[in-house]
Parts: C-alpha cells; sequence; structure tokens
C-alpha cells in the first residue's frame, strides 16, 4: 500500500543515517537506492533526474538529498516529510566523520559538494562550520508555523527511536527493537601500542618492572675421565685403555657441540 508522505533524511553523512534508512524500510517505506550519477546531477544544476528518482520512491538519505532540501519542499510540499538526524554533539560527529573517511575513498563529488573537501584532516574547522550551518539553517526554515508539522530533529543517542518517528510519520510502532545500524562499528576500539601498564602509562599505575625470565639452566657437568690405567697392566692392555679414555673425550665434546643453536 502507497504510503502517504515521501520521507527525507536531511542528515548529514554519520549522523545516524543508516539506521533511519533500515527503520523506514521496516516500515514498509519504498527506499530509494543510493545513485551516485545524482550527485554529477547536482554539481551540473541539473534537478530534473533528482526529481524524477524523488517520485520513483517513497523514501530517502543520504546524498544528494540534505542539500536539496528546500527544492524537495518546494515541489512537494504537505506530501513530504523531512527527518534531521544529528549526533550527541558536533565534536563526535566529526570523530566519527574522521574515522569514516579514513577507511573509504575520497568521496568524489559528494564530499566535495558537501563541505568543500574530499577529507576532514586538517579541515575540521570548515567541516564543523558546515554542520552547524546546516542544523541552523533547517532550524530557521522549519520553524515556519506553515512548516513545523513537515519537520523534525531526531538524535539516537538521546534516546530517541520508533516513538518519536512514528509519531511523526503516523505509522504503527513496530514490535522489533530500534535498529542501530552502526552500533558495532563505532564501539570497536583500537588497542593501545603497548599492553603491558608497566610500558604505557595511559593503561593504570604501573605494577614495576616485567619480571625477569629465569636463566636457563646450567648444562649437566661433563663426567668425569675415565681414571688413569693402573700401573700393573701390560703395554697392550694399558694402550687399549688410553684408546678408550680418549674415545669417550671426544664424543663428549661432539655432544656439546651438537647442543649448540648455529642461529641463535
Amino acid at each position: 500500500m502507497p504510503k502517504r508522505f515521501r520521507v527525507f533524511g536531511l542528515g548529514l553523512n554519520k549522523t545516524g543515517t543508516s539506521s533511519l534508512r533500515q527503520a523506514l524500510k521496516i516500515l514498509g517505506f519504498r527506499h530509494h537506492i543510493y545513485r551516485p550519477a545524482l550527485i554529477r546531477d547536482l554539481a551540473k544544476g541539473r534537478m530534473a533526474p533528482i526529481f524524477a528518482a524523488a517520485e520513483a520512491s517513497e523514501s530517502f538519505e543520504d546524498w544528494p538529498w540534505p542539500l536539496v532540501w528546500r527544492q524537495l519542499d518546494a515541489r512537494f510540499g504537505d506530501g513530504a516529510r523531512f527527518v534531521l538526524t544529528r549526533r550527541i554533539s558536533a565534536d563526535v560527529w566529526l570523530e566519527s566523520l574522521k574515522a569514516h573517511s579514513a577507511r573509504t575513498a575520497g568521496g568524489g563529488f559528494a564530499r566535495r559538494l558537501a563541505y568543500g573537501h574530499a577529507y576532514p584532516h586538517g579541515q575540521e574547522a570548515a567541516h564543523l562550520a558546515v554542520y552547524d550551518a546546516h542544523l541552523a539553517a533547517l532550524r530557521t526554515y522549519f520553524a515556519d508555523r506553515a512548516r513545523a508539522h513537515r519537520f523534525i530533529e531526531l538524535c539516537w543517542e538521546e534516546g530517541q527511536g520508533w516513538s518519536e518517528l512514528c509519531t511523526f510519520l503516523g505509522e504503527p510502532l513496530p514490535d522489533l527493537p530500534f535498529p542501530h545500524a552502526n552500533a558495532a562499528r563505532a564501539e570497536t576500539r583500537v588497542e593501545p601500542p603497548f599492553l603491558n601498564p608497566s610500558l604505557d602509562p595511559s593503561l593504570g599505575a604501573s605494577p614495576g618492572p616485567l619480571p625477569r625470565r629465569a636463566p636457563d639452566p646450567s648444562p649437566d657437568p661433563s663426567p668425569d675421565p675415565p681414571p688413569d690405567p693402573p700401573s700393573n697392566l701390560s703395554r697392550s692392555r694399558r694402550s687399549e685403555h688410553l684408546k678408550e679414555r680418549s674415545r669417550q673425550a671426544l664424543c663428549q665434546r661432539g655432544a656439546g657441540a651438537g647442543d649448540a643453536d648455529p642461529g641463535r
């Protein structure tokens, strides 16, 4: 059954737009599939393909929608609803954006069109200015009483979810937990370079020096050489005894050499 409204997510990336997408799909909205070509159309000032894409679906987030909200409101009016997602603070948003951009490609037209830069690293002030200006412009525009009913601002980190979204859209509450799409990724931690507190003060008080490895046990002493032959042996027997003593001594030296590790 067709929905009464088209729902446009106006949050910048890394403000919970993936959670919004999943929530709208659970509510049964026919969601727009991201098309990079629309970014190029917007960069060239071509709105016709963007409007055509908006006519073909019922819910939207990601680029280019946060950049064309004035045109969308002028075209659809009361047939549209606008959802601004934001983070709990601008600094939290910036850190999330930096982590995301560090593991993705440059973003081409989308990031340059939205922020003026392909990456936020080294351009933090410019990105924070865009973020603050985006929120301020939407709040001011939809503060008008004739438009206020078409707009809601939500922050998942503040506990908002199904109740606020469904009340705004006139949808029944689903019997499902609200989807937090990137919660697992957001909680991923980078291990410190040193895992032993005695080497990294940030891990807490040092427990003291690391225990020393016990020295390798000393090799067993070589067995005593055979005693000198008795003086009362005959010359031939005495010679055989001395040869046996020499042979044993050579074997002992060979065994000791074989125990050594030549690669150590």
